[in-house]
């Protein structure tokens, strides 16, 4: 189990820079993720005005959106790290 989401900043349109709770950081670029899903809740994040609404969950450390998507945070580490990590 990887550290939690402490915090996210999107750097637009698509993009997110996430830091952890052991202090790290890195950089997702969303837009293969939104993408895939041609209906539901991640599809309705391709409007940049909502993929903006992220926020970190308090609670349990991921990144969610006021629609109820998230992602899992241990993926989000591994690729904010580059899949570097074991």
């Amino acid at each position: 189990m990887h550290p939690g989401t402490v915090a996210v900043q999107v750097v637009p349109p698509y993009g997110l820079r996430l830091t952890f709770e052991d202090g790290t950081t890195g950089f997702i670029d969303c837009r293969s993720r939104l993408w895939r899903h041609d209906a539901g809740v991640f599809a309705q994040l391709r409007d940049p005005a909502r993929f903006a609404q992220v926020f970190v969950h308090p609670e349990w450390g991921h990144i969610e959106w006021p629609n109820g998507a998230d992602w899992d945070p241990d993926t989000l580490y591994e690729e904010a790290h580059g899949g570097r990590v074991a």
